[in-house]
């Protein structure tokens, strides 16, 4: 009997008021390298309001009859990207054996899904058939030299503002356990339940360490890059950190086991200083002091290698910034409940 025909892979994009992007994002993942019976987009619309869905439906016409890849538009009720992803795993067909996280606002080279089959390929032979899913590289989006922009790019590639996830920086395939913009094989997702629906950020972390806990494998690969809008306002950077905190809190809930020392240094600073305070007070100031020497080194690392003044005191005042409500966020995922984001608004 012959093998049902239909494509591979699915591109699942949970989208919600990404008008000013979401073009972009479709027509790079439109006009791919690989045959376009091989893979599908489906767009998940979480009640967008700006215009979102009229232009990717408009997007779908011209692909249509462009002979472009099949493309589904639904509605996402439950609005969050678990909600999304666990509703594409219903409606996807039988075909199709890999699911690509991507969202709305990022962007991929024309051979991507090409290099993402390529990827899991390599990682297969390392990692054997226990592999789950494969990361990739998120590269920064050339959009332009705004000030803010330009100090959280600093930030973000500073040891004082780097994390070992989403931005983390690597050259060869390696196990990991915080992939990013993961390719995930669809039979592993479904046998470990899906999205986890209470999780309205980081349900790709738990999603990993479930997968990891019930025996399976996660690498990343240098070679596919996503190319991401970072956030531009000073105000979507702070509720960024502190919805990072929040739901980091979360996450370790559930998994205590992916607590890093790293992530609760600002805090264990501050404990750090009031004890000095209290009990030498001549050593209180030590601790706020070398702080303030590794932030004026990063601006000033930073000012020199993006040629801008401004990042002399914008990274070190960013970095305060992450810092400050990413540890606050931590301890707010405690005592409250979470609500749908708004740091893209």
């Amino acid at each position: 009997m012959d093998e049902p025909s239909g494509p591979v892979l699915a591109t699942v994009i949970p989208v919600y008021n990404e008008a000013s992007h979401v073009a972009t994002c479709l027509n790079s993942l439109i006009n791919q390298t690989l045959a376009p019976e091989q893979h599908m987009i489906m767009v998940l619309d979480g009640g967008s309001t700006d215009g979102t869905r009229s232009i990717v439906q408009s997007i779908m016409a011209t692909a249509s009859t462009d002979g472009g890849p099949p493309m589904v538009l639904l509605d996402n009720p439950g609005r969050t990207v678990a909600h999304a992803r666990n509703l594409a795993l219903e409606h996807l067909p039988p075909t199709v054996q890999f699911l690509i996280e991507m969202i709305g606002h990022a962007v991929v080279e024309s051979s991507h899904l090409e290099q993402r089959l390529e990827a899991w390929s390599a990682c297969e032979r390392l990692a054997g058939d226990a592999l789950a899913g494969v990361g990739v590289r998120v590269v920064p989006l050339n959009q332009g030299r705004g000030g803010v922009t330009m100090w959280i790019e600093g930030v973000l590639a500073s040891p004082l503002g780097q994390s070992g996830g989403q931005f983390a920086k690597f050259t060869k395939p390696e196990p990991t356990s915080v992939p990013a913009f993961v390719m995930h094989k669809r039979q592993a997702v479904e046998a470990v339940g899906g999205w986890d629906e209470a999780f309205i950020t980081s349900q790709d972390s738990d999603l990993s360490m479930r997968l990891q806990k019930a025996g399976h494998v996660l690498y990343r690969h240098p070679s596919p890059t996503v190319a991401m809008h970072k956030r531009s306002s000073l105000r979507q950077w702070w509720k960024m950190g502190h919805r990072y905190g929040f739901w980091r809190t979360k996450v370790l809930l559930k998994h205590p086991t992916r607590a890093t020392w790293q992530e609760f240094l600002p805090l264990l600073g501050l404990v750090m200083t009031a004890v000095l305070s209290l009990q030498a007070p001549q050593f209180g100031l030590w601790l706020p002091l070398l702080y303030l020497v590794a932030l004026a080194l990063a601006g000033v690392h930073q000012a020199l290698k993006q040629r801008a003044l401004s990042c002399l005191w914008g990274v070190p005042l960013c970095l305060v910034m992450l810092h400050t409500s990413f540890t606050l966020g931590l301890a707010d995922g405690v005592v409250r409940q979470g609500r749908l984001p708004s740091d893209r608004a």
